[in-house]
C-alpha cells in the first residue's frame, strides 16, 4: 500500500513565504501527496501533467547538447501571477510545487531540494510493469515525430542571436499548430521535426499548470525553463499563439540569451508566422 506524503510535502508551504502547493508524485503520474487546499481532481491533474512534462523535459536532452552526462536538472514554469517548479524525488518520483510572483526563488530551491535529501529514499517510487523513463542518452523524442513538418525558412534575427551570445545553440519559431515557421541556420529537418513536437507538448502541459500556480488563464503562461547539467531549453511565449523554443550550453549567460530571444519575437511575430501556412489566423 502506498504511504500518504502529504505531510512530508508540508515544509514547504509552511516554511517558504508566498509558497502555495506542493505535490509528490510518481513517474507515471500517481499523486503520492499533496498539501492541503487542493481538490482531489486538481491533485490529479497535477500528477499526471508534471508526469508528462518530467517524461517529454528528460527527451530534448540531445537538443541542449550531446554531452555525454544529460542529466535533467529540473523544469520552470513561469506565469503572469506565479511559478511552478518540478524536480526528481528519488528513483521513480518527483516534487512539483507552485509560488506567487514574488517568491523567493532561491529559498523555493533550497526548500524542495532539501526536502528531497531528507526524504531520501522514502520518496522512491517503483515504476509500473511496463511504465519507463526515456533513456538519458538517446534520441527520446523520436515517437514524436509525427508529421511534424520540415524546418521552414531560416530567420536571421534567430542566427543573429546564436552567434553573438557565446553558448547559445539552437532557436526554432513554432506556430500555434507545432509546426516549424523559422530556425536558426545548423537545424536539420529531423530536429526541428522532434523538437517542434515535443515543445508543442511541453506547452500544453505547462498551461494546465496555471490552476496550480493560482491562476484562471492558462494564456497567463510566459515561459518553461528546462535545466540540464549540460545545457538550458527555453521555451517562450511569441504572441499570435506563436511560441519560441532554444537551447544552449550550461555556461551561457541565460539572462542574456532570454533577452535577446525575446527581442527577436517581438520583431518576428505576430506578422511573420501567419505568412509561412497560417493563412491570416493571428489572434
Amino acid at each position: 500500500m502506498t504511504t500518504d506524503m502529504s505531510w512530508m510535502v508540508k515544509d514547504i508551504v509552511d516554511n517558504v513565504p508566498r509558497a502555495l502547493h506542493a505535490v509528490v508524485l510518481s513517474a507515471d503520474g500517481l499523486p503520492r501527496g499533496a498539501t492541503e487546499g487542493l481538490s482531489p481532481a486538481d491533485v490529479r491533474t497535477i500528477s499526471a501533467a508534471m508526469a508528462g512534462m518530467q517524461s517529454l523535459s528528460r527527451a530534448t536532452a540531445h537538443f541542449a547538447g550531446l554531452a555525454q552526462e544529460r542529466q535533467w536538472n529540473q523544469t520552470i514554469i513561469e506565469f503572469s501571477h506565479g511559478w511552478v517548479f518540478l524536480i526528481g524525488a528519488g528513483q521513480g518520483a518527483y516534487l512539483a510545487a507552485a509560488a506567487e510572483p514574488d517568491v523567493d526563488m532561491e529559498q523555493m530551491s533550497f526548500r524542495m531540494n532539501r526536502l528531497v535529501m531528507r526524504l531520501g529514499d522514502n520518496l522512491a517510487s517503483r515504476p509500473r510493469v511496463g511504465v519507463g523513463e526515456p533513456a538519458e542518452g538517446g534520441d527520446g523524442a523520436s515517437a514524436q515525430r509525427a508529421g511534424a513538418g520540415g524546418q521552414g525558412i531560416v530567420l536571421p534575427e534567430l542566427d543573429e542571436v546564436i552567434s553573438s551570445v557565446p553558448g547559445a545553440r539552437h532557436a526554432v519559431l513554432l506556430g500555434a499548430d507545432g509546426l516549424p515557421r523559422g530556425a536558426s541556420s545548423g537545424m536539420d529537418k529531423d530536429l526541428a521535426d522532434t523538437i517542434s513536437a515535443a515543445m508543442t507538448g511541453i506547452l500544453a502541459y505547462s498551461r494546465a499548470t496555471s490552476q496550480f500556480a493560482g491562476g484562471q488563464e492558462a494564456d497567463e503562461w510566459q515561459q518553461t525553463v528546462i535545466e540540464f547539467q549540460h545545457g538550458w531549453i527555453f521555451l517562450i511565449s511569441a504572441g499570435g499563439d506563436a511560441f519560441l523554443a532554444a537551447a544552449a550550453e550550461h555556461d551561457c549567460d541565460i539572462e542574456e540569451f532570454t533577452t535577446r530571444l525575446k527581442d527577436v519575437v517581438l520583431m518576428v511575430t505576430p506578422q511573420r508566422v501567419p505568412q509561412q501556412g497560417r493563412a491570416g489566423h493571428a489572434r
